[in-house]
């Protein structure tokens, strides 16, 4: 039986994150460059948005790129800046209803690439349907260290006494603070691990890894992962019973 026929409508998960894994060992798999396999990736992500939207998930946030990523070799970094520009279709965007965002440190990303993100940003404003964030220049650490600087600067100037610092005050100052925190995270590539990826948001998130590299990742994985995620009792820190 297909995932597909399995998948409970009314249990589809709000928000997807996803950390794309595997590119580089596709391609060398293949005798390729790293290029090579994050081009194919890119074409991916094309894919899983259109299905993501399709099953009604809501927010659907991929890591394209981490703080971490700038120490790799720069013609990689160039490679996948360029790859960056030329895979960003409004018309995908506009013929899914989809709207589009961006989380993380963007002043570091080349002016070109900050300049087509936000058009197509403004352009996707007042689409209705799933929202696909990348997450660019960004690391958990970092987005918690720069929610603590603002937070610091308001006590500072008086504002905001420490006692009313809370979840939800902190949560306000993340790169997130407009959609709600994953409730599935699915990592591909074989790799067990978060890897300084939406660490406060995925407190409580169901985790599925998977050993299919990011490129062969297509709707019948994604399918499968949610499949899994309906199987699985979300409690939250209290009992069954408490739930049922």
């Amino acid at each position: 039986m297909l995932y597909k026929e399995e998948i409970d409508s009314s249990r589809i998960p709000q928000h997807v994150a996803i950390i794309m894994d595997g590119n580089g060992r596709w391609a060398k798999q293949r005798g390729h460059e790293r290029s090579y396999g994050h081009q194919a990736g890119a074409e991916t992500v094309h894919v899983i948005a259109e299905e993501a939207a399709r099953l009604g998930i809501k927010y659907l946030t991929l890591y394209t790129f981490s703080t971490e990523n700038w120490n790799r070799p720069s013609d990689e970094v160039a490679a996948l800046m360029g790859l960056l520009l030329d895979s960003i279709e409004e018309e995908t965007f506009m013929k899914n209803n989809i709207s589009f965002q961006v989380i993380g440190d963007i002043e570091k990303l080349p002016v070109n690439v900050q300049q087509r993100l936000s058009t197509c940003v403004a352009h996707t404003l007042h689409n209705t349907g799933m929202c696909l964030v990348l997450a660019l220049s960004y690391s958990s650490r970092w987005e918690i260290t720069e929610a603590t600087r603002q937070i610091a600067t308001l006590v500072q100037k008086g504002e905001l006494e420490p006692g009313e610092i809370s979840d939800e005050l902190i949560e306000q100052h993340l790169t997130t603070h407009f959609m709600p925190n994953p409730d599935l995270l699915i990592r591909t590539g074989g790799e067990i691990r978060l890897s300084n990826y939406l660490l406060w948001q995925c407190a409580y998130s169901e985790l599925y890894f998977c050993d299919t590299y990011w490129p062969d990742f297509r709707e019948e994985e994604l399918r499968k992962a949610i499949c899994d995620y309906q199987k699985r009792e979300r409690r939250f820190g209290k009992t069954s019973e408490q739930i049922s």
